[in-house]
C-alpha cells in the first residue's frame, strides 16, 4: 500500500472510530436521564455526588451473537466472543444474558437457565467451555411464551434488576436492538461490516465514568 492510500485508510478508521464513540456516549447521555411522567426530565441518580460512579452491565443475546451452532448442530464460540467476555471479566465489568428458550424449560429463570445450561453444554465443541460463571444470576428468559423477545418484558426486567447502573445490550438483530434502545439500553449490533465485532471494551468502560 502506498503512503497516500495508507494516510486515507488511517482517516477513515479515525472517522469510524470517532463516530463510534460519539453515537455510544450520546446514547448513554440520552438514556441516564429519564423522564417522569409528565414528561420532564429528572435528574441522573447516578451522579448524585462526585464520588459515586455508574457500573455498566453488558447483556447480550445468546445464538449468533456469543455462540454458534454449526450444520452437525455442535455449538461453540463465536469468533472473538470468549476473548471480548475475558477483556470484560478483567475489568470487573458485570454481564448478563437476555435470550429466548421455551417457557415450558422451568418456573423460575434459575430453572430454565440450568436447563439452557444443559442444552448448550451437551453440544459445545472447543476446548474452553462457556463461561457461564460469569453470568451469575443475571440469564434472563420468557416466563410466557408472550415475553419473548422481541416484546420488552425481558428488556424490563433486566433494567428493572439493574439498580442505577447503566445498561448495554449486544445482538446480532437490528429489531433487538431497536427495541432495547428504545427502554434505555445503550445497543450495539455485532458482528457488521467495517465496526468491531462488540462494543470496545474501552467504551463500556467510560459509560461506567460518565455521568451523563
Amino acid at each position: 500500500m502506498n503512503r497516500s492510500a495508507l494516510q486515507g485508510s488511517l482517516r477513515v478508521s479515525l472517522a469510524l472510530g470517532a463516530a463510534l464513540v460519539s453515537s455510544v456516549l450520546c446514547a448513554a447521555s440520552s438514556a441516564a436521564v429519564p423522564a417522569d411522567t409528565s414528561g420532564v426530565a429528572q435528574t441522573n441518580p447516578v451522579a448524585r455526588t462526585g464520588s459515586e460512579r455508574a457500573c455498566p452491565i453488558v447483556y447480550f443475546d445468546l445464538g449468533e451473537t456469543l455462540v454458534h451452532t454449526t450444520e452437525d448442530e455442535s455449538t461453540g464460540y463465536r469468533p472473538g466472543a470468549a476473548s471480548y467476555l475475558r477483556a470484560l471479566r478483567e475489568r470487573h465489568i458485570k454481564v448478563g444474558l437476555i435470550t429466548n428458550v421455551p417457557s415450558s424449560w422451568g418456573a423460575t429463570d434459575a430453572e430454565r437457565a440450568a436447563r439452557l445450561k444443559k442444552e448448550v453444554d451437551a453440544t459445545w465443541q472447543g476446548s474452553a467451555p462457556f463461561a457461564w460463571k460469569d453470568f451469575g444470576d443475571r440469564i434472563l428468559t420468557p416466563r410466557t411464551e408472550a415475553e419473548r423477545k422481541p416484546a420488552p418484558a425481558l428488556w424490563q426486567r433486566a433494567k428493572a434488576g439493574s439498580g442505577h447502573c447503566r445498561v448495554v445490550y449486544q445482538a446480532e438483530t437490528a429489531e433487538e436492538i431497536t427495541v432495547a434502545s428504545s427502554l434505555g439500553f445503550v445497543g450495539y449490533q455485532v458482528d457488521r461490516p467495517h465496526r468491531p465485532a462488540f462494543l470496545p471494551v474501552g467504551l463500556v468502560d467510560q459509560l461506567g465514568h460518565r455521568s451523563g
